[in-house]
């Protein structure tokens, strides 16, 4: 096991890790900004070029911040959903909170070709994606709670939210079937996943729903490492194994659902992140993995975010190519290596 000094090491060396993809990330792009102008217009000093200023403050800056925002929320939720099922595959996305957002955005897009109306109407608001997005995912996070109110098997509940995640899914197919290619090409772009084009009142609320799901993730700690040996011991030990698991998946619905309905469905961060920082950190105790897995999933997204804009060029990767890409060999190679999972 590693001593509390080999941690302080890791999150050290992990939050300049962090704080240097931030400027990186930052300073390429198509048009390249040398790093003592980045650093002038994050504090507020003389610039040379307007233009750069307004590059840097307007446009890449927000973006890295929602790179920063949806790597460690996305990373959190699917710690939590691993723990919580014991199961190394499960991610942030299980419960079909992806699936009921990517509804939403169906039936707002799609279903805009199909029958028209209101519908054809409603695209022109400039956060109907979001709104549509997020309601979806909060009508199934709705059944998800109501099962969790009856079902006592936490196996249960994954094999419902899987079967929610397979019915949205085959709604989506039909309004695909019937809808026009310029409407399915508008589907099919959301669900590359997007950082960019957020709005300071858009990250606002973002960061109001990362907050408040690490902080829930925060308070669980205890609950998930008692979790990690079985549910009889943990009620052996005064858990309350019902009130647990609705604290477990509010927490991640927000995570999931907030990044989902401004991001897009992320792909592959959620499952990934919490393997590798079980590698780095060799511990199961949530308390250092928990803040591990935020930096490390904000440092992974930093890094897919400023592979996928290309640096100087002015074409863009869609990001949830990149995520795997990027992320699967690492794990791979990782788990390889250390030839077992940490659970």
């Amino acid at each position: 096991m590693e001593t509390r000094q080999s941690y302080n090491k890791w999150f050290v060396m992990l939050l300049v890790a962090l704080l240097g993809f931030f400027l990186l990330n930052i300073g390429l792009g198509s048009v390249k900004i040398p790093l003592s102008e980045v650093i002038a217009a994050l504090f507020g000093g003389d610039v040379s070029k307007s233009s750069w200023e307004y590059i840097v403050l307007d446009y890449r800056l927000p973006k890295a911040l929602t790179a920063i925002m949806t790597g460690s929320g996305l990373a959190v939720a699917g710690l939590l959903m691993q723990t919580l099922f014991r199961n190394p595959l499960a991610g942030p996305f299980v419960l079909g909170l992806s699936s009921g957002a990517s509804l939403g955005v169906a039936l707002l897009i799609l279903g805009a070709g199909v029958f028209g109306g209101m519908l054809g109407g409603a695209l022109t608001s400039q956060y109907s994606l979001v709104i549509a997005s997020a309601l979806g995912s909060f009508l199934v996070l709705l059944a998800v709670l109501a099962v969790t109110l009856r079902v006592k098997d936490s196996m249960a509940i994954l094999i419902i939210g899987l079967m929610f995640g397979s019915v949205t899914a085959a709604v989506v197919a039909v309004l695909s079937y019937f809808s026009s290619a310029e409407k399915l090409q508008q589907y099919i772009f959301w669900s590359f996943g997007s950082l960019g084009n957020q709005s300071w009142s858009g990250i606002l609320i973002l960061a109001l729903c990362c907050v408040l799901g690490i902080v829930l993730a925060l308070m669980s700690c205890k609950s998930l490492n008692a979790l990690l040996l079985g549910e009889n011991y943990a009620k052996s030990m005064g858990l309350r194994i019902k009130q647990t698991t609705l604290l477990i998946i509010l927490a991640t619905s927000i995570l999931a659902g907030g990044i989902t309905a401004f991001a897009g469905p992320i792909a592959f961060i959620g499952l990934a992140v919490p393997h590798l920082t079980r590698q780095l950190f060799t511990t199961s105790n949530h308390f250092i993995l928990v803040p591990a897995v935020i930096l490390c999933g904000a440092i992974l997204m930093l890094l897919c975010d400023t592979v996928a804009q290309l640096p100087m060029s002015e074409e863009t990767l869609p990001i949830n190519a990149i995520t795997s890409l990027i992320g699967a060999p690492v794990v791979i190679w990782l788990l390889v290596r250390k030839r077992k999972l940490l659970f």
